[in-house]
């Protein structure tokens, strides 16, 4: 019987941790309540990756002493395979890996509870504003503030289809990404700036995924909010 307490308190949200999320996302107390029960059905989903490879044998997984703890969180691995399962993101590995450090804003490489449902409420019901924020982070590759060429050049390579009587192949993604630089470069530096990639966005709410995807369509985000029962 207090097992049985213990599993459903643990699947719960703190109270400190339903204010902070109250007050820094667009979901409600309900909807945090939903979310938190994924969250921890992910968060073993990812405990299990890790001691398969603690293990050292894929498919024999063994115990984890007190000495060798593992920390709890989303991992790389499960968060890739909801944003391809149930949002329909198809993107490189350098782009979804991104995604994932935008959402780890502590840098801690699992995705606790505050970044996993902080995520969320941008994914789903994030402001212009918010979106704008979160996708020049994903495209910001050394997170320096800025989009250089040679990071356009990394996040646009594998977007064309290549010929095969091409020469240099690469010289199709080097066009590409002039183009986009003279787009997107409002104060001719060499570089895009937040400030510059902000100015054009709003102008041309297309280009605020110039990079590639890294927002869920509106219809997956319908889908997944549905399947919250709430």
């Amino acid at each position: 019987m207090n097992e049985e307490i213990n599993v459903k308190n643990s699947n719960k949200c703190t109270v400190r941790l339903m204010e902070i999320l109250k007050r820094d996302t667009h979901f409600n107390k309900d909807e945090i309540e939903a979310l938190y029960k994924i969250y921890k059905k992910l968060v073993a989903s990812s405990k299990m990756n890790m001691v398969y490879m603690s293990s050292g044998n894929i498919g024999h997984p063994t115990t984890i002493s007190k000495t060798n703890k593992i920390h709890e969180g989303v991992d790389r691995i499960v968060f890739q395979e909801l944003l391809h399962n149930t949002f329909d993101l198809v993107t490189e590995d350098n782009l979804m890996d991104r995604i994932f450090c935008a959402w780890d804003k502590n840098n801690e490489g699992l995705l606790k509870a505050e970044m996993w449902i902080g995520g969320l409420s941008v994914f789903l019901r994030g402001s212009f504003d918010e979106r704008m924020q979160y996708c020049f982070r994903v495209y910001d590759l050394n997170s320096d503030g800025f989009i250089s060429k040679d990071e356009m050049f990394q996040l646009l390579k594998n977007c064309l289809v290549k010929q095969p009587q091409e020469e240099d192949p690469d010289e199709g993604v080097k066009d590409l990404v002039e183009i986009i630089l003279r787009k997107l470069d409002v104060d001719r530096d060499g570089k895009v700036s937040f400030e510059d990639y902000e100015t054009t966005v709003r102008n041309e709410p297309l280009l605020l995924e110039a990079f590639g995807q890294c927002l869920p369509t509106e219809g997956a985000c319908l889908t997944f909010l549905s399947t919250l029962q709430i």
